[in-house]
């Protein structure tokens, strides 16, 4: 069943998935929320606290429409950082579905759209050059299966709620996760359940609710 379109706040698109009844993106704003969660409380954070980077390592769990792989090329390619994208996404969107998300034309980023392409179109576990700073390393398999061939900096945990997939946010996956992260290393995630901080916190992760995006009073950041 292909997933449906949706047009969110902010005028950029989300995609809803039928058979778990979810979007993959807040509905008051896809754009929004990515930089919120991800850009703002993640790679700026983490940039503040650790300065420039002879290359910056990111593990995406939950890759989905690329966007916050999208945002995060254009705010990399600005501030001139060299960065390894590591993303997993055992259910990749077909084209007809990724093709018709609208986050270049939103963003006004045209010089963007062969990179968009890319990620989405090419086999990326051995790595795609989205441009020569930017390397994209995309993974069609669970995240339980997946090896770290690097200490990650920063985490973007994406993956749909703890409600819709509980499988993901155990604390037996977080403690593979913080062993894959650098010391000093940061996790950003929108949930901020109870039981999501008490089982980061309870593996050695220092955890703060920060305030959430749009529609979301609070998120989570983690630092190992």
């Amino acid at each position: 069943m292909q997933r449906e379109k949706r047009m969110t706040e902010d005028g950029s698109y989300t995609l809803f998935e039928p058979q778990l009844k979810v979007t993959y993106h807040s509905i008051h704003g896809a754009i929004r929320e990515s930089r919120h969660v991800f850009l703002g409380a993640g790679l700026d954070y983490w940039l503040e606290k650790n300065g420039p980077t002879e290359t910056l390592s990111i593990l995406e769990m939950g890759f989905g429409t690329g966007l916050n792989a999208l945002l995060t090329l254009i705010a990399a390619t600005e501030k001139k950082l060299p960065v390894h994208y590591h993303a997993l996404e055992p259910f990749p969107l077909d084209e007809e579905e990724w093709s018709a998300l609208n986050y270049i034309d939103l963003l006004h980023r045209p010089e963007c759209q062969t990179a968009f392409l890319k990620m989405h179109r090419e086999e990326s576990e051995s790595g795609i050059a989205l441009n020569p700073d930017f390397m994209l390393y995309r993974y069609k398999i669970p995240v339980q299966e997946f090896q770290s061939p690097e200490a990650f900096d920063l985490v973007y945990y994406d993956a749909f709620a703890p409600d819709v997939q509980p499988e993901l946010w155990t604390t037996e996956l977080f403690r593979k996760i913080y062993a894959m992260m650098a010391d000093g290393g940061v996790l950003v995630t929108y949930c901020a359940k109870g039981a999501v901080r008490r089982s980061l916190s309870s593996i050695g992760f220092k955890v703060e609710r920060i305030p959430g995006p749009p529609g979301k009073r609070e998120m989570l950041r983690a630092v190992k």
